[in-house]
């Protein structure tokens, strides 16, 4: 994985409406949760290891400063009030208190930070994780004035008592993720997978073409078309972009969207296969297990009980 990227200003990067349907289609099917898991406060000075997870994780400052040191001797940052880091992978790293300096001995400081997870229903194999950094850095000084008044709102709901607090938080903690994310896709200097995809006008119009018609028997041909690119160009560039060929991605892009439908009691397996354009139910289950690694069965059985996120065990696999 390279090296992480910090979010700084500079030129902003607009996307157009393909590229808009595009992240509004994946991020809908992968099925973002993300969740305040720990509020901590802090007077004088502090250090707390975080050990990688297997979920992401991030810190919103709201009161006072603190250190981040990074794993594996990357390096460190100063976060400051109002500042967000934010670890897509779940990467281990070390929270404390600032030296002392011109603020002031470090035993006379007070520092908050509300502390988050973050997950998705299909697990860690997504595009939008593919494509972020180690950690992502936004600073409040140059984000934007809405992402400055919710993490304003995270902070003021924190430090109440009020009924619906902890479901608040969290309602809010996903759209905290999503404007970091969008920060991240108009401010980052390198960019790859679906944020390079979603920012190349050619490719967002393929993606968007194939996320809203994923039972459509594609071809190269017809995806070529409409990138305005001849068969073996686009082929190439897809592959350089998102790193996977176009049909690789179709199927990978069909089995989130088979998960999601699978949540429905309504649906059958048939009429999911069909309607994402297999031939055979049994085609359709042997793709969402080389997929998923585990059958459509124990995802309709996760999701009756609220558990499709759980990792099935190897009974359970065989369904």
């Amino acid at each position: 994985m390279p090296p992480a990227l910090s979010v700084s200003p500079g030129s902003q990067t607009m996307l157009d409406r393909s590229a808009e349907t595009a992240f509004a289609a994946v991020l809908g099917a992968h099925q973002l949760r993300a969740y305040i898991s720990d509020n901590p406060h802090y007077c004088g000075s502090f250090a707390e290891p975080e050990r990688a997870c297997a979920r992401g994780m991030f810190h919103l400052i709201d009161e006072g400063s603190c250190v981040v040191d990074f794993a594996r001797g990357a390096g460190s940052i100063d976060l400051n009030s109002g500042d967000l880091v934010m670890f897509p992978h779940g990467s281990a790293h070390t929270l404390r208190s600032p030296p002392d300096g011109n603020a002031g001995p470090a035993a006379n400081r007070f520092t908050s930070i509300l502390c988050g997870e973050f997950e998705f229903a299909t697990g860690r194999r997504n595009p939008i994780l593919d494509a972020l950094p180690d950690w992502i850095v936004v600073r409040e000084e140059e984000s934007h004035q809405q992402f400055r008044h919710l993490a304003r709102l995270m902070a003021h709901e924190a430090r109440q008592e009020s009924f619906g607090r902890q479901l608040v938080l969290d309602k809010l903690a996903d759209a905290l993720f999503v404007m970091a994310l969008r920060h991240h896709i108009a401010s980052a200097t390198e960019r790859r997978g679906l944020i390079a995809a979603l920012i190349d006008p050619r490719m967002a119009r393929v993606l968007e073409a194939m996320h809203a018609e994923p039972g459509r028997q594609w071809t190269v041909a017809m995806l070529a078309e409409l990138a305005h690119q001849s068969r073996t160009a686009f082929a190439q560039h897809f592959n350089e972009v998102l790193g996977v060929s176009p049909y690789q991605y179709l199927t990978e892009w069909r089995m989130a969207e088979a998960l999601r439908l699978l949540a429905d009691p309504k649906s059958s397996a048939a009429t999911i296969a069909e309607k994402l354009g297999y031939q055979t139910e049994a085609a359709f289950r042997r793709a969402f297990k080389k997929i998923h690694g585990y059958g459509p069965g124990r995802a309709r059985r996760a999701a009756r009980s609220a558990q499709i996120g759980a990792v099935p065990n190897d009974e359970a696999a065989k369904a």
